[in-house]
């Protein structure tokens, strides 16, 4: 089977080499194909090591990437591309940010080069990945991968101070009782949060910081919706064609149980401390127990050397759930290279590129095949419950794809980090989530 496979992969290259794509058309300009995308060096690197076997693959490929340093560099500079009528053959972005380059109609669809295409069909991919690129019932681009949010957690902490290491099926109350137990002083004391029949807002005892904290997960909508889903609420007024927040009593219940982290509970740091060392850099240096995060921290905790870790699924209130985090490659209206993009795409969506990005860590791959083979749950690697995030798949859910997202999520997240640091009250935060952000759903129809 694997010399069959890579004689395909090979007469593959041969024939794209030779100037005819695998959907029949004729080959692209001979310019390069440019590429842009964002991360931090570990995700960047996984894109260098996919650029460089494009180029093996295809003898006389050229693949150039055009690294931005984070979402907003991404969004500027491809905004400032498409309006100077010079913008990259593709570019790599999240769906929660996509439908602003939509609107403008500024991405080529993909479904006519996808049907026709003998390299990838749609079957092999996973349908909650593609719908979330998908506008009007047509696929506008490719999705790479298909995370979820997860619960990483620091297995050498757990085993330390004797707790048991979370599981599918594990609830809220376990999980702030699980964090309560790993938040300790420098002497390995717990840590005591507040009175537990104490109101909102009232804050952590005085008494010696906590050397490390239990949980780390970032006030955002995308750490908060899957808990309101969760619990059985709403976010918004129209789940898919969303005009305003509208959080019902359950949203209500879980917003509460979620400002209370901090302000009864104490679990996370303080915004403060956050400012200092941000989540992700805190549990790598071993000081935070538990971290809500997808599959973009992977690459970045294999480098980790003093303490083993793991994932786990997100604790349940009623249903499982959790939140679809996907970026997905758009090929841009004005490319000068649309058939050299596309045929780009198919590698890397394909089981080689799928494979060679599996491997890095960085995804969780949206091609099905790959991501149930060893390359994605290679079980010398961490983490070693990889399959957590395939598992999720089926209860994952989307945030809403309208143009005007980006801004709505950087109002909310401005509300909730207030909420959680300053323990505003649930109803007050769920308020000021519509009034400041009505006009940019009613902006982004």
């Amino acid at each position: 089977m694997r010399l069959v496979r890579s004689l395909a992969l090979a007469t593959a290259a041969v024939t794209l080499a030779a100037g005819c794509s695998a959907t029949g058309e004729a080959a692209g300009p001979t310019e390069p194909v440019s590429l842009l995308v964002f991360g931090d060096p570990n995700e960047l690197a996984a894109y260098r090591e996919l650029e460089a076997a494009y180029e093996r693959a295809l003898p006389g490929a050229d693949l150039k990437l055009i690294e931005a340093s984070d979402r907003k560099d991404l969004i500027a500079k491809l905004s400032t591309s498409i309006s100077g009528g010079n913008p990259p053959d593709l570019f790599l972005m999240n769906y929660r940010f996509y439908g602003q380059f939509a609107k403008r109609d500024a991405i080529e669809p993909v479904q006519e080069l996808l049907d026709k295409s003998t390299a990838i069909h749609a079957k092999d991919f996973y349908p909650q990945a593609m719908s979330a690129f998908q506008i009007g019932g047509k696929q506008l681009c490719m999705p790479q991968n298909v995370s979820s949010l997860v619960v990483y957690y620091n297995k050498t902490l757990f085993a330390k101070h004797g707790i048991a290491e979370p599981k599918a099926g594990w609830g809220w109350p376990d999980m702030v009782a699980t964090a309560a137990g790993l938040t300790r002083d420098t002497n390995g004391d717990v840590v005591k949060g507040a009175d537990p029949d104490a109101a909102p807002g009232t804050p952590v005892p005085a008494g010696p910081p906590p050397a490390t904290y239990g949980l780390g997960l970032s006030p955002e909508v995308i750490r908060l919706a899957p808990f309101v889903w969760s619990n059985g609420g709403t976010m918004f007024d129209d789940e898919k064609q969303p005009t305003r927040f509208a959080l019902d009593a359950p949203a209500i219940e879980a917003l509460s149980e979620f400002i209370d982290l901090r302000g009864k509970h104490g679990v996370v740091p303080t915004d403060q401390e956050v400012e200092s060392e941000d989540d992700e850099a805190r549990f790598a240096a071993g000081k935070l127990g538990m971290l809500m995060s997808s599959r973009r921290s992977t690459t970045t905790f294999r480098k980790i050397t003093g303490f083993e870790w793991d994932i786990a699924p997100l604790p349940v209130h009623k249903t499982a759930a959790t939140v679809l985090h996907s970026d997905a490659y758009c090929v841009t209206k004005g490319s000068k290279n649309k058939p050299g993009a596309w045929r780009f795409v198919e590698f890397a969506l394909g089981t080689e590129g799928a494979t060679i990005m599996a491997k890095t860590g960085r995804t969780v791959p949206s091609t099905m095949e790959v991501s149930k083979s060893p390359a994605f749950l290679d079980p010398a690697k961490p983490p070693h419950n990889a399959a957590v995030f395939l598992d999720s798949i089926a209860t994952i859910r989307a945030t809403p794809t309208i143009s005007t997202w980006p801004e709505i999520e950087d109002v909310a997240n401005g509300i909730l980090e207030n909420a959680l640091y300053y323990g505003h009250k649930p109803d007050e935060v769920a308020r000021q989530l519509d009034e400041q952000t009505r006009s940019l759903f009613e902006r982004g129809k």
